[in-house]
């Protein structure tokens, strides 16, 4: 496992990035690695066939048929099918691949989730206002066709602070023997804000040993190792094509967990793990085949080189930002890798987020967003902006450079000037 990000082999790996385009929208959709599109994997098992196969391009062309059979090809293919399961399993240390499902997206897992989730009439459910809406909206449906009681978490001083963080301490106050649920983000897509999601589990099960934690790590799977067990969560769900892989989300819920869900499935299939629970065969099985081998260059490259580049990036990019007394930024400013991961999210005085992206972007190759990303109560119930522009937001991951982040401020400087007050 590398010490520190070898930069250029690393973007060698990715094939999009030999456009003249510098990407800076990683928390809306990473770039893929090349290998998940054109990877190989052994199939030495399968009898005759002692050879290897590219994943998603080869099952496209070769594997494309329904699991399960008895024939050698839908063997192989069923194969691939497990292979991510366990791959998957493996990412986040979950104790078995019966605890993962793979789906079209986060938002249609959660929402599976929460219709499968067994609730009594005024069992309370607390909902972060700072999420992502895929971890909002499931929860406040199923609230209002189970007679459910909604509870609001903003986090710290949110009404005042452009840097509202969820915290073991600040949900105390909304937990009674009623709760049935907590659903949070582990890390904010606006704010780039980690939050002490082991700390908030243990919080909510010690005060009520039968809620469930529900974590949205969307935001944070791309920049930090995930270890489901150390966080004592129960479920916990992110989206592979921000993680360098596919267009493909999963979700992780314990063995214990599972007992509280009622299978979506129909009533003559099994019902003995999470995919047979929720799956409801909307994984593309060809995309569920790219998983692998983002896991095994995850495993390869290293988490911790990686927040090493990240770090240094986001430390020089906030460095900028806070220079301008035009700039607000929201979320953590210290640039501290504990305390955050470098999507970092602002407004200029004088300009609508809006008009800050598309002044670099007519001028430059840098491709980055303005606008409130699927997280508009966090943009205007908690941070007072206007939920359509809201915030101008740059993430980075470990694939970009400091000559990148250089340029961007150069581009910044240039083109982003003050505004008369």
């Amino acid at each position: 496992m590398a010490d520190h990000v070898d930069i250029e082999a690393v973007r060698a790996k990715f094939p999009a990035l030999e456009q003249d385009r510098v990407f800076l929208d990683n928390a809306g959709g990473s770039q893929t690695l090349g290998a998940a599109t054109n990877a190989q994997v052994s199939l030495n098992t399968i009898p005759r066939h002692p050879s290897y196969y590219t994943m998603i391009c080869e099952y496209l062309n070769n594997f494309n048929v329904q699991l399960g059979a008895s024939y050698d090809i839908s063997r192989r293919a069923t194969q691939s099918f497990n292979e991510a399961h366990r791959a998957g399993a493996r990412f986040v240390n979950a104790s078995s691949p019966d605890e993962i499902a793979f789906g079209a997206s986060a938002t249609q897992l959660l929402r599976n989730l929460a219709q499968a989730l067994s609730f009594q009439p005024g069992d309370e459910v607390i909902v972060s206002a700072v999420d992502h809406e895929a971890n909002i909206s499931p929860w406040i449906q199923i609230a209002e066709l189970r007679r459910l009681t909604i509870k609001w978490w903003h986090g710290k001083e949110a009404s005042a602070s452009s840097s509202p963080k969820l915290t073991a301490e600040n949900l105390r106050g909304l937990l009674s023997s009623r709760t049935r649920l907590i659903a949070l983000t582990h890390c904010s897509n606006i704010l780039g804000t980690i939050h002490d999601v082991k700390a908030i589990a243990a919080a909510a099960h010690t005060t009520c040993p039968s809620a469930l934690v529900c974590v949205d790590g969307v935001s944070y799977a791309p920049h930090r190792p995930i270890d489901v067990r150390e966080l004592g969560v129960d479920y916990y769900c992110f989206s592979w094509y921000k993680v360098f892989g596919p267009h493909i989300s999963m979700l992780y819920a314990s063995q214990a967990a599972q007992r509280e869900i009622m299978p979506l499935g129909h009533y003559f299939n099994p019902a003995a793990s999470l995919t047979d629970k929720i799956g409801l065969a909307a994984a593309s099985y060809e995309l569920v085949a790219g998983v692998a081998p983002v896991v095994e260059y995850m495993r390869q490259e290293g988490y911790a080189a990686a927040k090493v580049n990240e770090a240094s990036l986001q430390a020089l990019l906030l460095s900028y930002l806070t220079s301008r007394d035009d700039v607000t930024i929201y979320g953590d400013r210290t640039g501290d890798p504990a305390a955050r991961v470098p999507t970092i999210s602002f407004t200029v005085e004088g300009w609508a987020s809006r008009e800050v992206v598309e002044a670099v972007e007519s001028q430059t190759n840098f491709c980055f967003r303005w606008g409130s990303f699927y997280s508009q109560r966090l943009a205007h119930d908690v941070l007072g902006l206007d939920p359509i522009d809201a915030v101008v937001r740059v993430s980075i991951v470990h694939y970009n450079s400091r000559a990148e982040i250089e340029g961007l401020i150069e581009a910044f400087k240039q083109f982003v000037k003050r505004r008369s007050r």
